[in-house]
This record gives structure tokens, sequence and C-alpha cells, in this order.
């Protein structure tokens, strides 16, 4: 394999440009609630060297396990020592890679259509919003892709470390997130079909092309060479496919047993799906039509919001499936990867469309097979353009095109980063949630136990998240799904208006005269957990006083001084 330097040069460009987009101010979003429950789950593998995989949540060990990494960097013992950024950097370092990955694929795809790849990953508003996620997502597809390069170059080489490299990556798939199933089915759907299109019927050429009758010897000795060779090939196939699969179980058994300290945990991968099924089609809460990521992807628009899409890339993905599919295809690269990616990414597109269970973030593995279609279609429309004046005008305008989803994808992770008209924030946590801890730190410094002050979060079925990420500091806080009536109430309390009848009740109709604690409200304006997801704070009347007192000691100190 070799890489023209200029398309290697653009292609290191385009790398630094993703590297811009999606690095700066890591901790300036909001802790979405999953990135929350990922953050504490890797919490207790850094403060007890231990991880157990669970099949009914979390997902698989690989975010944990590579987590560690720019945990140990920055000497982060415990939960209290992460930060955002620590966390963060993990995804942003996978989206980074699938642009590098590219630089792989340059015989494959060809130089001018791997450098437009590479352009389109780098600034598509998805990938750059959701790798500065910390969540599964994105390990994925970069795994994904690193395995079917893998393979691809094993296909053109031969070479058995193409083939353990295949096997390890398809092997970190399955130990990132159970969702790899659908990708590996696509793959097996697309390699079938490709090789359906790749048999072609003998033509006359290939019959006059044969040895003639007249030299039985010479024909029976060309055969019995090109019979061996065929056995030769085929026996190093299977043997190189015996390793890369073995390769993968171990990889995957490596994870799964957390290293072999867990053993149950090989089977509970297999196990896991038994839930994920049942899941697909249960949560009401994350059903959704098919057309769902479509109509994102092609025009998206809350309220009076800016107008969001990646139409430009749907556009021209639909453009490459179809000069994918033409007999003239190979001059836009290996007519057979060209084939197996269509295929793969329709597949893709049909399967995630059709699971009525969908989040935004799913739709990354069929968005990257459309990224390296979309390159391929846009090379395509310039090469069809009759003469000069019209490729340099339909080159303004995939320059254009490629500039406004650069523009978007700065304005999604920069501005709207946490905002509703954002058609890939889903779920998220508002950015009261800065303004809720921020008042609980303040609260707690005019405290006697400090850090060690008891707080409350009464929520109904755990819906507190990601709290537990932003009180970190704090160790002792109790987080409740209803009102414990033998629980003494703490000097804080964050509650659900849900439970705020009983919690009152608690609070001034239980305790006997002379032991009741007055609360007065811990927030001077509506806190919202999420878009119309409230929350209330309660704190004791003379904690409160104090914390007043605390406030105005520094200003008294400094009229002193002066």
């Amino acid at each position: 394999m070799k890489c023209p330097r200029k398309c290697c040069i653009l292609i290191l460009a385009m790398t630094v440009a993703a590297v811009v987009l999606r690095l700066p101010r890591l901790q300036q979003r909001p802790m979405h609630g999953d990135e929350a429950v990922h953050a504490v789950k890797f919490s207790s593998l850094l403060e007890n060297g231990f991880y157990r995989y669970d099949r009914d949540e979390y997902h698989g060990p690989t975010l944990n396990y590579l987590t560690l990494i720019p945990a140990w960097l920055s000497s982060a013992k415990k939960l209290s020592n992460l930060s955002e950024s620590t966390l963060r950097i993990v995804p942003v370092f996978f989206g980074v890679c699938l642009v590098l990955l590219l630089l792989l694929l340059t015989d494959g795809l060809g130089p001018t259509t791997t450098v437009c790849a590479a352009v389109l990953t780098a600034v598509s508003p998805a990938f750059v919003f959701y790798s500065r996620y910390y969540i599964h997502e994105m390990l994925l597809v970069c795994f994904t892709f690193a395995g079917i390069t893998s393979a691809y170059r094993y296909t053109q080489s031969k070479n058995i470390t193409w083939a353990l490299l295949a096997g390890a990556f398809f092997a970190l798939c399955h130990a990132t997130k159970e969702t790899c199933i659908i990708a590996f089915g696509s793959m097996l759907v697309a390699l079938l079909l490709t090789l359906l299109m790749r048999h072609r019927p003998l033509s006359l050429r290939g019959l006059r092309s044969r040895p003639r009758q007249s030299h039985p010897l010479r024909f029976r000795l060309l055969r019995c060479a090109r019979n061996d060779g065929r056995g030769a090939d085929r026996t190093n196939w299977v043997w190189h496919l015996s390793a890369a699969v073995g390769a993968a179980v171990i990889v995957s058994a490596l994870f799964y047993s957390s290293f072999f300290t867990n053993p149950p945990g090989i089977l509970d991968s297999l196990r896991t799906y038994t839930t994920y099924f049942n899941r697909a089609g249960q949560n009401q809460v994350h059903i959704h039509p098919w057309y769902y990521y479509l109509k994102m992807l092609i025009y998206f628009r809350y309220d009076l919001g800016p107008v969001w899409s990646e139409a430009f890339i749907v556009f021209l993905a639909a453009v490459g499936f179809i000069v994918a599919m033409m007999r003239k295809s190979s001059s836009f690269g290996n007519v057979h990867l060209l084939r197996f990616i269509a295929f793969y990414t329709a597949v893709m597109t049909v399967l995630y469309s059709i699971i009525p269970y969908k989040t935004p973030w799913c739709m990354l593995g069929f968005l990257h097979g459309m990224i390296l279609l979309a390159a391929v279609g846009m090379v395509a429309l310039v090469k069809l353009m009759p003469n000069l004046p019209a490729r340099l005008l339909i080159t303004m305008l995939l320059v254009a095109g490629g500039t406004h989803l650069a523009w978007q994808g700065y304005q999604s992770s920069y501005k709207f980063y946490a905002d509703t008209c954002n058609p890939y924030v889903y779920a998220h946590t508002s950015t009261d949630v800065f303004t809720i801890a921020q008042q609980v730190e303040r609260i707690a410094k005019a405290h006697p136990d400090r850090d060690k002050m008891h707080i409350q979060v009464i929520c109904p079925e755990d819906d507190y998240w990601p709290l537990p990420w932003y009180l970190r500091y704090f160790s002792n806080v109790a987080y409740q799904n209803e009102v414990d009536e033998d629980m003494p109430p703490a000097p804080v309390i964050i509650a659900s208006p849900s439970v705020e009848p009983t919690l009152m009740r608690k609070l001034y109709d239980l305790p006997p005269p002379g032991k009741r604690n007055l609360y007065i409200p811990l927030f001077d304006s509506y806190m919202e957990l999420r878009p119309q997801i409230e929350l209330r704070g309660y704190v004791t009347k003379n904690l409160w006083d104090s914390y007043q007192q605390h406030r105005a000691q520094p200003a008294t100190d400094q009229q002193v001084k002066k």
C-alpha cells in the first residue's frame, strides 16, 4: 500500500482540523445523564481496581478500561479527582482516529476520494458533537471501521497480520456495545451481495484463451499447477481466517472476563442479548418512527432555532451508491470495496430505521458509511462535468457545502451545546445543574461538616442523574426514589416536585413540637434538571443563616482592613 505524499499531507491536515473542532472546552457542556452513569461506573474500576460486566446495563467494558489511560496520566485516584476533560478525551481520540484510518484506504477509495472522506469525517456536525460525548458510540464506530479497513488490507496483501488485526478490532466492537451485532449482520449481507455482483458468466474471450487440446500434456500440467496454487491459497485462507477468529475470541474474552478475574462475564456477554432484545421495543421514551434518523439528518428545526441539516452528505451518499453499482465504478477506486461499503451502509440504515428504539447517537454507524459514499459522490460529480467551468462551479458548491457542515459542527458543540434546538441534544441536562451544584457547595462551606455534610436527593425512578457526578465531592449523599420517613432529614434536600407533599408531611407533621426544623427554599428561581423536569431544593433555616453570615464575613473583613 502506497499513500501519495500530497494525499497523506491533506489527510493529516484534516486530522488537525478534527482535533481543533473536537478538543476545546470539553468541560463546557453539562454532563448528560448517560455520561454521568458511565463516569460513576468507571470510578469503581479506578478506585477498586476491579470491573465486573453488567449484562443488563452500562454496555461493554472497553470504555472503562481505555479511560484508565487519561485517568492515570492526570494522576486521578478517585471519582472526585476526575474531570469532564479526562473522560471526554477518550471519545475525542477515537473520533480523530476515524480520520487517520483513511490513510489505509487510499488505494481502495482513490486518493481524491479519501481526502474528501477525511474532510467530511472531520466536519460532520454529528461526529463533532458525539466525539465530545463520554459514551460508547464513537469507540464502536472507530473499531468497526478499523476492522473493515484491516480486512480490506488483508484481501490486498494476504498478510496474516492484517487478519489478526481485523479479528482483534471486531472483538473490540463486541466488547464495546451490544449493537455491534447490527454492524456484523450488515457486513455479512454486504459481503454476500458484493460476491454475487462479482460473479460473471464465462465470456467467449475466456473460452478462446484456454489451452488448445492439441497439446494435452501441456494442458494437464497447466491445470495441475493452477489447482495446486488454488489449493495452497485455500489452505492459507482457512488458516488465516482461523487465526483471526482465535484473536477475536481471545480479545473479547480478555475484556469481558475483566482480564480473567471475572470468567462469568464471558457468558454474560452472550446472555445480555435477551435483555436488549426485550428492551428494544418496550421503552416508550425512546420509541420513534422509522424516518426519525433520516428526518434529523435532512432537515431539523425546533421552534425559532436555526435550521440543521446534513442533507449534503445524504444526497452525495445517494450519488456515491449509484456510482458504486455502475460497471465503470472501478475508475473511482476498488469496485468491490465500494460496493461493500454501499451495501453495508444501505443495510445498516434500513435496520436502524426498522428498530423502534432510537437515540440520535445510534445513527453514527450508518452515517459514517454515508460519509464514505458521499466522498465517492463528490469525486463523481466533478468528473461527470463536461468542461472546466462546470467542474469549477461544482467544486465551489462542494466546498460551500463542506464549509456549512463545519459551521454547524462548531455551532452545535460550542453555542447550542445544551439547547433543545440542537438535534443532537437528546434528553440532555440543563445548564441549571451548574447552579444547583454551586449553590450546594456554597451552603456546605457554612456547615461544620463541609464536604461530609449530609445531603438527600429524592427523585422517583432514579431520575436524579447526573447529580451524582456534580455532587461527587460530597461523601455523605443519599439518593432515594421516595421519601424515607425513618431517615432523619438532611440539612440540604433536593427533590422532585412529585414527592413534595410527602416530604412536607415528614418535615412538619411527623416531628413532635420543638424538634422541627424550619426549611426554606434553596434556590431563588425555577431549576430544571432537564427540559420540563424541575428540581426543588430545601435548606434548614439555621444553616441558611450561617451561610448568609459566611457570605457577609469577607466583606466585613475587607472593610476592617480599609
